[in-house]
C-alpha cells in the first residue's frame, strides 16, 4: 500500500527516527503508526533516534593505508565522553571502518555526497551481515551513547605516488597526505616514506591550510590585503606605507597557511618546499605534495555539559 508523507512525518515526531527507518516500518506494518512503532522499538531505531539528540563530541581519528601503500583513509568517529572513546569496542570499530573506506571506497558519507556514483558509506555492507548504519543502531543499543561517523576522506594515487597517514595523541589529531613522483621505485625508497611521515607530522603541528599559495582562493588573498591595509592606515601609516606595510603581511600569511612555505619543524632555517625539493634533487627525481587534511576530533563542535541534576531532569520530563 502506498505510504502518505503525513503519515511518515508523524511517525518521525513520535519516535525520532530516521525518514527511510519510519518509510520501511510503515510498509512493513501496512500503515499502522502503533504497529511501526513497535517495529522500530524492536530495531532498536527509535531508541537509537532519542540518544541521536546528544551531543557527541567526544570520539577518534582514525587512519588506513593498503599495503601496497597507494590509497588510505582519514576519519572521525564521535561518541558522547571520553570513557566510550577508550574502550577496545570502540577503538576496532574506528580501525574496522578505516580499513572499510580503503577497501570499498566510498562515494560519501550521505546521498547528497555520493549521489550515483555508488553506495553511500551508512548504507555498504560492513560486518556480521549488517550495513555499517545497522552496526551503529547495534553499537549504541549496546554501549548506550549517540555515536556517528562524521567524517571521512580517501586518498588514492593515480600514477607513481604513495599515501601517508599519521595519527597523534592517541586519536585527538589525524593527518592523511599523498605525494606523487616520476619514479616507481620511490614508493618502497626510505627516505621517501621519511619525507612523507615528517610532513604528516609538519600538518599535525602547523595546521597549513593548503599545499603551497597558487591554491589560495584570490577573494580570500584579497580580504586579508584589505585588512592589512586598513589596519596600517588606522595606525596612522601613509597610503604608500600602508601598501608596503600590507605586502609584507600578506607574504607572512602565506608561510603562515601554505605547507610548502612553512617553516619545517624539523629545521627552521629551511622551509618544506626546500626539504622536498633538496631529497628530489638527492634523488635525481622529482617529487611533489599533492594534498593533504588534518582532522582534529570535536572541532567545531558543542562539548556536553550537562550536570547531573540536569541529566536526571530531563530524563524525568522525557
Amino acid at each position: 500500500m502506498a505510504i502518505s508523507a503525513s503519515t511518515v512525518k508523524e511517525l518521525r515526531e513520535r519516535t525520532g527516527a530516521g525518514m527511510m527507518d519510519c518509510k520501511k516500518a510503515l510498509t512493513e506494518a501496512d500503515g499502522d503508526i502503533e504497529k511501526a512503532i513497535e517495529i522500530l522499538r524492536e530495531k532498536g531505531l527509535a531508541a537509537a533516534a532519542k540518544k541521536a539528540s546528544r551531543i557527541a563530541a567526544e570520539g577518534l581519528v582514525g587512519s588506513n593505508i593498503s599495503k601496497d601503500g597507494r590509497s588510505g583513509a582519514l576519519i572521525e568517529v564521535n561518541c558522547e565522553t571520553d570513557f566510550v572513546a577508550k574502550t577496545d569496542d570502540f577503538k576496532a570499530f574506528v580501525t574496522d571502518l578505516a580499513a572499510h573506506i580503503v577497501a570499498s571506497a566510498p562515494q560519501g558519507l550521505s546521498p547528497e555526497e555520493a549521489g550515483a556514483q555508488s553506495p553511500y558509506l551508512l548504507e555498504q555492507s560492513f560486518k556480521d551481515g549488517k550495513t555499517v548504519k545497522d552496526y551503529i543502531t547495534q553499537m549504541v543499543a549496546n554501549i548506550g551513547e549517540n555515536i556517528s561517523v562524521r567524517r571521512f576522506t580517501r586518498f588514492e594515487v593515480t600514477g607513481d605516488g604513495l599515501v601517508q597517514d599519521y595519527i597523534h595523541m592517541g586519536g585527538k589529531i589525524g593527518v592523511l597526505l599523498e605525494l606523487a613522483f616520476d619514479r616507481a621505485d620511490l614508493a618502497t625508497n626510505e627516505e621517501v616514506h621519511a619525507l612523507a611521515k615528517d610532513l604528516t607530522m609538519q600538518v599535525a603541528a602547523a595546521k597549513p591550510e593548503y599545499v603551497r599559495r597558487t591554491e589560495v582562493p584570490a577573494d580570500a588573498v584579497e580580504k586579508e590585503k584589505a585588512i592589512y591595509k586598513a589596519q596600517a592606515m588606522n595606525e596612522g601609516k601613509p597610503e604608500n606605507i600602508a601598501e608596503k606595510i600590507t605586502l609584507g603581511r600578506i607574504e607572512k600569511f602565506f608561510r603562515e597557511i601554505c605547507l610548502e612555505e612553512q617553516e619545517f619543524i624539523k629545521d627552521n632555517d629551511l622551509t618544506v618546499g626546500k626539504v622536498v625539493s633538496q631529497l628530489a634533487q638527492k634523488l635525481g627525481a622529482d617529487i611533489k605534495i599533492v594534498r593533504f587534511v588534518r582532522y582534529e576530533k570535536g572541532e567545531g563542535l558543542q562539548k556536553r555539559e550537562d550536570d547531573f541534576v540536569s541529566e536526571v531532569m530531563s530524563q524525568i520530563k522525557s
